[in-house]
């Protein structure tokens, strides 16, 4: 499996306070990661240091076979990283579509398969997305990025604060992705559905790589020293 996102030992500060302290984690060609960690541990600021929302003081990101890390958000994305941020962050007075259409880049995902994988939303096609259910609204998160056709689909928190039944579809959708080979870095609470998918797991801990490893390895006494309340 050819590496895909290789980050190295990243240091990440927000003013006098340091929030990274040395994070390292590599997601390979169609492979899931799950980044991992109770809240406050860094794993929303890794992301946003990814995708160059946040600068780091010390450490390398490499994406794609490309140094990134002086490179503008923007052209991180031209690259091939597609984010679905933690809030969704829709185009409140864009319709479904416009959303969609507003991020398409030319490659296989199309707004015919985006509604595919999401039949809600083409039913919704041109309703204004802040009139949309939070579930609906990280459908619409997830079919926009998607629609830049990604190499690396970034999904942070992907089911908090949804309905069961919402949460089951997008756990649905998640997997569909995996089986095309998609390479995905994924962050969510739910073990249960995150585990099986996930190809290996990395967990942080107060801004650190505390341990990484495949689910199989992640035993319940390591899950309830880095992951319980």
């Amino acid at each position: 499996m050819s590496e895909l996102l290789d980050i190295e030992n990243i240091e990440v500060f927000y003013g006098p306070s340091q929030a990274l302290f040395g994070v390292s984690l590599k997601v390979g060609e169609g492979e899931v990661v799950a980044l991992m960690g109770r809240n406050g541990m860094g794993k929303t600021t890794t992301i946003r240091t990814l995708c160059r929302m946040s600068k780091q003081k010390a450490g390398r990101i490499e994406f794609a076979g490309c140094d990134i890390g002086s490179m503008p958000s923007h052209k991180v994305a031209q690259l091939g990283v597609g984010l679905v941020p933690e809030g969704r962050r829709c185009f409140a007075n864009l319709t479904v579509e416009e959303n969609l259409v507003a991020a398409a880049r030319a490659g296989e995902w199309s707004l015919a398969r985006v509604y595919e994988l999401f039949p809600r939303l083409e039913e919704r096609q041109g309703q204004m997305a802040n009139t949309l259910s939070g579930g609906e609204q990280q459908m619409l998160a997830i079919g926009r990025a998607l629609m830049t056709n990604p190499k690396l689909l970034v999904l942070d928190e992907a089911t908090e604060g949804l309905a069961p039944v919402i949460r089951e579809e997008i756990w649905r959708a998640v997997r569909e992705l995996k089986a095309t080979g998609q390479s995905i870095l994924i962050v969510d609470k739910t073990l249960s559905e995150l585990l099986p998918i996930a190809d290996h797991c990395v967990i942080l801990e107060r801004g650190r790589t505390a341990w990484t490893g495949t689910p199989d390895a992640l035993t319940p006494e390591l899950a309830d020293r880095y992951l319980g309340v």
